[in-house]
């Protein structure tokens, strides 16, 4: 299927930051799809880390997450800290 990929572990870490981000302002996935404006089995597989997003998807994501594109790929590669974490 196009656009499917091995779950490979980075895209399962930013699968993860962004569902935690998700959780923390109290959205479900379909809160977040409407936000976004993607359907929220989309999200879903995102989340499960299916998915191999376009850079595009990833900054309207984060835009709409309130959490910076630097967050979340930081959070995918497992290198730096969050923004604002000591």
């Amino acid at each position: 299927m196009a656009g499917m990929a091995a779950k490979d572990p980075m895209l399962a870490r930013l699968g993860r930051r962004l569902r935690e981000a998700r959780l923390e302002r109290g959205w479900s996935q379909e809160d977040f799809g409407y936000e976004s404006g993607l359907h929220r089995t989309y999200i879903g597989a995102i989340e499960r880390g299916e998915y191999n997003v376009t850079l595009l998807t990833l900054r309207r994501l984060t835009r709409t997450l309130g959490i910076s594109m630097v967050d979340a790929v930081a959070a995918a590669t497992g290198t730096g800290r969050r923004r604002g974490e000591r």
